[in-house]
């Protein structure tokens, strides 16, 4: 088995590198095209990219434990959270054109619509989050090989590495929207394959869901709270965290104009729903067929034991599409964000220099990725945690878009109270209670509210604290004049 594993690997990974490499050999690239691509893509080609960048591995993992524990609501919850995350950049993309046409980047128009305190929390949460996510694509995706076929964790973080870095280092955006594509029109057929073929051999969705529902009625509950506060954590998390992915912005200002970028990210949010809940379903599935055991791999324990082998190897190939079109895209946002501040603080680097440096950064950042999966950690606290700190800065991040009285200094100290007060009430690693109760002493009764540890409650408070501050606060600010946002952009040259 582990030699068809290495084997699986090796012919997806060369498939789509062999593509992106082909892609980027017949083409020359600035560093402008590198890393923003401004103003190229179609309506249909922006959607296929936006769905494949935010699609990654992560979906045969987490929405299967979702239906497998918490149940349809928290499913659908996950479903809406997700499209929604896309769906909102239809106005704050929107926006971010209009007033910076030549930006590059969330923090860019950070930097210069309130000043270095809200750019460096800004710039820190943005690489925190697509680290953590990177690492997690990575891991994911070799710990199922591990599960599958006995694959060893560097073999496949190596392969499934060294591929994916191979056309994104040479093509940077262009090449990763051009692999994208293809790797859509791939991810969307053999997820829908594998999931037909699942339910003909659980004797179809009614069949399963009633063996589901005697096993455990509760998943199916539509009014139990467990559930609706599940699916509003999971909206408030993601679309919280996704504002503050770089391959998002990147995307924004790559497509032809601004109806197009619209319509684009429209597009790809219709299409998002229904694949988190096919993805979820399969969560159902393993619990129908006793194969749950374990929650967060309950999709490859389902295929593993209900399934022919062909279907699990089609899995498998989907996965690596999926880690692959999700890490190219998080690995060329991170550059991207690091190549703007190189031109800024050094404007007279040439474009050959620009584009080593950020090849160079891209090698770095694989190393590290690869390294990290070897390891097989669990990353689900640490994305959690990424998550409350971007929940809390949305609002002082995204109001001054819109409202020109509101500071560098307020900004961050309405950032800083929703970190802290969301913090306090975010549940320790065991999940058991509070860090509020922690560090109290237990004085706290563990079974209340507060002391137990409530994600949705510490979510809720760092939205809602710095939303509260920044209107308390903005009248308190002078006038920001956005016709300055068009003036202070990089110019990375053509």
């Amino acid at each position: 088995m582990e030699i068809a594993g290495v084997l699986v690997i090796i012919a997806t990974a060369i498939a789509f590198s062999g593509i992106g490499i082909w892609y980027t050999s017949t083409r020359r690239f600035s560093i402008e095209d590198y890393i923003t691509s401004r103003n190229t893509y179609s309506a249909v080609t922006t959607g296929l990219t936006i769905i494949a960048t935010a699609m990654g591995a992560w979906i045969l993992f987490s929405p299967a434990e979702t239906g497998a524990t918490v149940g349809i609501m928290a499913l659908v919850g996950y479903g809406i959270g997700s499209a929604s995350a896309v769906l909102v950049f239809v106005i704050v993309g929107k926006r971010i054109r209009a007033l910076m046409p030549h930006g590059h980047s969330l923090t860019e128009y950070v930097l210069h619509r309130y000043g270095k305190g809200m750019y460096l929390a800004v710039l820190a949460l943005s690489v925190m989050y697509m680290g953590v996510f990177l690492t997690a694509e990575m891991t994911g995706i070799a710990l199922a090989m591990q599960m599958v076929f006995g694959t060893p964790l560097i073999v496949t973080a190596a392969i499934v590495g060294v591929g994916t870095l191979a056309y994104t280092a040479a093509g940077g955006l262009k090449a990763s929207v051009f692999t994208d594509v293809v790797q859509a029109w791939v991810i969307l057929p053999l997820l829908a394959l594998v999931f037909l073929a699942s339910l003909l051999f659980v004797g179809g969705l009614e069949s399963i869901f009633a063996k589901a529902q005697v096993v455990s009625p509760a998943l199916f509950s539509l009014t139990g709270w467990e559930g609706i506060a599940y699916a509003l954590s999971l909206i408030i998390a993601i679309i919280g965290a996704e504002l503050f992915n770089q391959a998002n912005w990147q995307r924004v200002y790559a497509a032809k104009d601004t109806k197009t970028m619209q319509r684009g990210f429209s597009i790809a949010s219709i299409i998002i729903f229904p694949i988190i809940i096919i993805a979820g379903l399969f969560g159902l599935f393993a619990v129908g067929t006793g194969t749950a055991e374990h929650p967060s791999v309950a999709l490859f324990t389902f295929l593993m034991q209900v399934t022919p082998q062909w279907v699990l190897i089609t899995a498998m190939v989907l996965a690596i599409a999926l880690v692959m079109s999700s890490m190219d895209s998080l690995l060329n946002g991170l550059v991207s964000l690091f190549t703007v501040d190189l031109v800024r603080l050094r404007p007279s680097t040439s474009q050959k220099k620009m584009l080593s440096v950020a090849r160079s950064f891209m090698v770095i950042l694989s190393g590290i990725a690869i390294l990290l999966a070897t390891q097989g950690y669990s990353v689900l606290y640490l994305f959690l945690v990424a998550d409350l700190l971007c929940v809390a800065a949305v609002f002082p991040a995204f109001y001054g878009m819109f409202a020109r009285r509101l500071s560098d200094a307020y900004a961050v100290i309405a950032t800083g109270a929703g970190v802290l007060l969301g913090g306090l009430l975010f549940p320790t690693p065991s999940y058991s209670q509070s860090l509020l109760s922690v560090l109290s002493s237990s004085a706290i009764p563990s079974e209340s509210l507060i002391g137990s540890g409530s994600l949705l409650l510490s979510f809720a408070v760092a939205a809602m604290v710095p939303l509260v501050l920044c209107l308390i606060l903005s009248p308190l600010s002078g006038k920001f004049d956005f016709s300055e946002l068009k003036k202070d952009v990089v110019d990375l040259g053509r």
